[in-house]
């Protein structure tokens, strides 16, 4: 059994794209995941980054601060769940990140929608600041999510367009594994020149 702890922020289409690859991966390679929480909002709090990519920023602290509360309240466990449902209302459905979508996915997920209330409590940020940098500091900060770490090794992407199905997924992961073998090992990229398919 291959443990694999996976750093997603809802907010990040690349990262849903990704998180769906390896649940797929999940049913025909021998790995267990273990979702962490990241945060683009914290990585990027201090970067210079464009008034559009700031936008869409400020409406990300929000969902992670729930999910934070949920697994404060009740353990890792409940983190695939509430992620799935906020992922396919934001990427599949296209709704905004706010209170009514974040209700929403706690009910979908069968937890208290009390915890609503902690998209605006800003104590929950120590915390998501931590868990982000389990991560990242594995990885280095001028990458993001999603990132993948297992047996010692940690990475960034794989990148997607379109989550690979079945047996395509178990390749995918074989040759992901591969890579990460090369000790000196570090990037393998192309311009992207599709946009992203979330079926």
């Amino acid at each position: 059994m291959t443990n694999a702890d996976f750093w997603f922020d809802p907010a990040c289409p690349f990262a849903w794209i990704t998180s769906r690859w390896i649940l797929e991966v999940e049913k025909v390679r021998d790995i267990e995941v273990t979702w962490q929480i990241m945060s683009l909002a914290y990585l990027n709090q201090d970067k210079d980054i464009s008034p559009e990519y700031r936008e869409f920023l400020s409406t990300a602290w929000q969902p992670v601060r729930v999910l934070m509360a949920a697994e404060q309240k009740y353990g890792k466990e409940v983190l695939l769940p509430l992620y799935t449902a906020m992922g396919t209302r934001i990427h599949i459905e296209k709704q905004a990140k706010d209170r009514d979508m974040i209700e929403a996915a706690l009910a979908d997920a069968g937890l208290d929608l009390s915890l609503a209330d902690a998209m605006d409590d800003s104590s929950y940020d120590e915390a998501i600041a931590a868990s982000h940098e389990a991560g990242m500091s594995q990885v280095g900060n001028e990458v993001g999510t999603p990132t993948i770490a297992f047996e010692g090794r940690a990475f960034f992407g794989p990148v997607i367009s379109k989550a690979p199905r079945g047996e395509d997924a178990g390749r995918m992961w074989d040759a992901f594994v591969t890579l990460s073998k090369f000790e000196h090992f570090y990037e393998l990229k192309r311009s992207r020149t599709e946009d992203l398919d979330f079926s």
